[in-house]
């Protein structure tokens, strides 16, 4: 009987991986979308081609990129055992995390200082697409949030074990995408102003 527990806990695995990997896989197809066009309007006489790109986007962007560190070695700490270094090093991630998204708001503010909006008057296709694409991936950043959020409170109960650790594999698996993701647009957005 042992077999055949072991076997479903490994068929639900399974599933769960592959549930992360389709909701990936569908969160790279809104963003090829979302860049793809954001690429075809460049080619538009109202493009905006003279704006200031904002420090704070770039700010984030290493906040983002320290964070996906910060989870590796949360990671590597819990399954080795190390369990009061993994949950401060989670709580170190998250923190970067919220610094990552101030960030992105303060770039937000730096586009509306030199005048620019998402909509009205003031707004152009370039502004439109730069505070969707970057809004877009902000809500994606507070679904990996709460992703850490019950990362933590499973460490914090003890959950994750040397042997035992999928949830936090998975949560690790998905903030790593979403900073790869970022890396990716801020290139686009950054080589393309």
């Amino acid at each position: 009987m042992d077999y055949t527990k072991g076997g479903e806990k490994l068929k639900q695995d399974r599933a769960k991986k592959q549930m992360l990997w389709f909701g990936i896989i569908s969160l790279c197809m809104t963003f090829a979308g979302l860049t793809s066009a954001y690429i075809v309007s460049m080619e538009r006489r109202d493009w905006l081609e003279n704006y200031d790109f904002p420090v704070a986007l770039i700010i984030s962007t290493l906040l983002i990129l320290v964070s996906s560190v910060t989870i590796h070695l949360a990671k590597n700490a819990i399954i080795s055992g190390k369990s009061q270094l993994g949950t401060g090093l989670l709580v170190v991630t998250i923190a970067l995390g919220i610094g990552f998204v101030v960030s992105q708001f303060a770039g937000f503010s730096a586009f509306q200082e030199q005048g620019y909006y998402f909509t009205g008057a003031s707004s152009n296709i370039t502004t439109t697409f730069l505070f969707l694409i970057i809004a877009v991936h902000i809500a994606h950043v507070i679904a990996g949030f709460i992703s850490l959020l019950v990362i933590l409170i499973n460490q914090l109960r003890g959950k994750y074990t040397p042997t035992d650790y999928l949830g936090l594999s998975l949560g690790v698996t998905f903030w790593h995408f979403l900073d790869l993701l970022w890396v990716f647009l801020f290139v686009l957005l950054y080589v393309t102003k």
